[in-house]
């Protein structure tokens, strides 16, 4: 038996916000949007951009581990590159749905990539930590749930500067691999576009163009197991 002894960490107090501070906190939360169209051409400048990296970082990972890294992409020849492969993948994606709601889905915006300043990828080194990791020994999945948690922290946090954020999902991860020259044991989680805006709709955007609207939260909550509704 180890007589290591854990040492008391310092604390903080653990009271709530003033009012005004946590109203900061759900504006960000109920304002934030998913930006393809908005983009101004207003550089990020590097001190906003080390905030939001910093808030990122700062993001809960299973054992402290922080699998994430942050490749930034300002080069238009690797815009270009994540560009066509967006166009691919897209064509792929329109074909899945049903066809009666292919104009609408080929009417969206699904990216800006070429139109935001800076596009941003959060990856996960899924060797940060070594063999073993405190809360990874039976759900391996939680150093990519780590990384999201790092990508929400930023668009918050993005959202507080003024920043519009637009997560592109529509890619093979095998084409992102190739153009960013990741190692194999590392996933891109998120390809972010980041830039100024002046607006933002009201509601997300697909809500508004008639793709699919919120949930009632009500019909989301249940007690005690699975499908039981309050009463």
């Amino acid at each position: 038996m180890s007589d290591a002894v854990l040492a008391e960490p310092p604390i903080l107090p653990a009271g709530p916000f003033s009012p005004a501070e946590r109203e900061a906190v759900y504006h960000a939360i109920h304002s934030r949007r998913d930006v393809r169209s908005q983009f101004t051409q207003r550089p990020i400048d590097e001190d906003t951009l080390r905030r939001l990296l910093t808030a990122a970082h700062h993001a809960p990972s299973v054992g402290l581990s922080q699998p994430w890294n942050f490749v930034i992409i300002r080069s238009g020849q690797v815009k270009a590159k994540a560009q066509a492969a967006f166009v691919r993948a897209n064509a792929e994606a329109s074909a899945m749905f049903p066809e009666a709601q292919r104009p609408l889905y080929s009417a969206l915006k699904l990216e800006g990539i070429l139109q935001a300043p800076i596009n941003l990828c959060i990856t996960c080194d899924h060797t940060r930590g070594g063999p073993v990791v405190l809360g990874r020994t039976h759900q391996p999945e939680m150093d990519l749930f780590s990384t999201v948690c790092a990508v929400q922290n930023l668009w918050l946090a993005a959202r507080a500067e003024g920043i519009g954020v637009g997560w592109v999902s529509i890619f093979h991860r095998e084409d992102l691999r190739g153009i960013l020259g990741l190692p194999a044991h590392v996933s891109p989680v998120a390809w972010l576009c980041l830039g100024h805006v002046d607006e933002l709709y009201a509601e997300p955007e697909l809500q508004s163009k008639g793709w699919a609207k919120r949930l009632p939260l009500d019909d989301l909550i249940y007690y005690e197991s699975w499908g039981q509704h309050a009463g």
